[in-house]
């Protein structure tokens, strides 16, 4: 493979689905060509950024690298023009957003999502990943497909918690996720975005109308400049709940259960004690990597690491890249629950830093910690197939046979 070819795999979606193909590219990239240019055919082209100093670099200096007006890889031919509009406009979510205006927006819901808030939650989200865990051992010995039957439902459990839905609302809010929406035909996606935007619009106005102790009506009752958020701005804040709010802990928790069926004697180090479970949840998340990359474009010329990026260029944050830094992280390709001191960037760096970083990990920790005191054994009953994708994704089937205590 030669650095040309290693930069174009990175727009190449099917590449995500295929980490050894994926990571011999990076590794390779990191090597010979950290920041790279790359002219993938149907895409405009941008620089490849694969170190982790550097992909913290461009992370930090929000100042001169913005988020608009390509916030994310995508084919030419999608590409909106512009920078939207101001607070009206297309829906925007925090990942797409700069300045003062990303100061603003994020502090609608920041309060809800700091470590004594998260805290807070953790008896709930216990009863949840108990629950999950007590659906698993109700198919004892049976092929379960994890992704869908448990990772995602619990994911969802939490989420519906947040919003003070209760169960009813499950599978409603369900279809709205991106896991439900990525199995559908792009006419099947269209008619759910729009019963989306009708549903969260009721939920908004319910909540305004009677207010709750909950993220719904955090949202629903939210002002900016003394107005109140308008739909786009409403809907925006719902949508970056139900892509980093669900998927991240899903995938996560999914693809760690993977590595340690892959690895029996990292789950023996877990169960029998002898490695801790929020260091192993740190070496999950970096193993995932559930965020595979992101765009920034540059705002004046910057030189990065040897290299002039010039205004008005786009970079590519390559996250599964930097988190297998050799530079950082020792023997990086080996999943390794003792591994401490995990500089891993799968959550971002600096303003931009993942506001439900604090929420994901205690999931992943507890579903871990309902599972591994319980299980037996579990054997992968079939192939786990990887979603294809250059932005978001991880495990689309996962196979398992579990055997659990009762």
């Amino acid at each position: 493979m030669s650095v040309a070819e290693a930069g174009v795999t990175l727009a190449d979606p099917t590449a995500y689905a295929d980490e050894d193909r994926l990571h011999r590219a990076l590794d390779l990239l990191r090597r010979e060509a950290p920041v790279h240019w790359v002219m993938p055919p149907g895409y405009h082209p941008f620089w490849a950024v694969t170190r982790h100093a550097d992909v913290r670099e461009v992370e930090r200096r929000s100042d001169v690298f913005l988020s608009g007006p390509r916030p994310m890889l995508a084919p030419a031919r999608t590409v909106a023009s512009g920078t939207g509009g101001g607070r009206k406009g297309l829906l925007r979510p925090l990942a797409h957003l700069d300045g003062a205006e990303h100061h603003v927006m994020r502090a609608v819901t920041a309060s809800r999502f700091t470590p004594q808030a998260v805290a807070a939650l953790r008896p709930q989200i216990r009863d949840l990943a108990r629950g999950a865990v007590d659906r698993m051992a109700g198919r004892q010995g049976e092929v379960c497909e994890f992704v869908g039957e448990v990772a995602d439902v619990y994911a969802l459990g939490v989420l519906l918690l947040l919003l003070g839905l209760d169960d009813s609302e499950a599978a409603t809010v369900g279809r709205f996720t991106p896991a439900a929406r990525r199995s559908m035909a792009p006419e099947q996606r269209t008619a759910t975005m729009r019963e989306f935007y009708t549903y969260f619009l009721a939920l908004t106005a319910d909540r305004r109308a009677r207010p709750r102790d909950d993220l719904a009506s955090v949202i629903a009752n939210a002002r900016v400049d003394g107005q109140l958020l308008d739909d786009h701005e409403v809907l925006s804040q719902f949508v970056i709940l139900l892509m980093a709010g669900h998927d991240t802990a899903s995938v996560t928790v999914a693809g760690g259960l993977l590595a340690l069926t892959e690895h029996p004697g990292q789950l023996s180090a877990l169960r029998d004690g002898a490695a801790r479970l929020p260091d192993a949840v740190e070496e999950m998340i970096r193993w995932v990597t559930p965020v595979k990359a992101i765009m920034r474009t540059a705002r004046v010329d910057h030189a990065l690491h040897g290299v002039r990026i010039r205004a008005g260029e786009a970079v590519l944050l390559s996250y599964p890249s930097a988190n297998r830094d050799e530079s950082v992280f020792p023997d990086p390709h080996r999943f390794d629950v003792h591994r401490t001191s995990n500089r891993q960037l799968a959550f971002g760096y600096g303003v931009h830093h993942c506001l439900g970083a604090s929420l994901a990990r205690l999931e992943i920790e507890e579903f871990f910690a309902a599972l591994l005191p319980r299980l037996v054994s579990a054997t992968v009953a079939g192939p786990p197939v990887q979603l294809t994708t250059t932005f978001s994704g991880g495990l689309k089937l996962f196979p398992v046979r579990c055997v659990l205590k009762n």
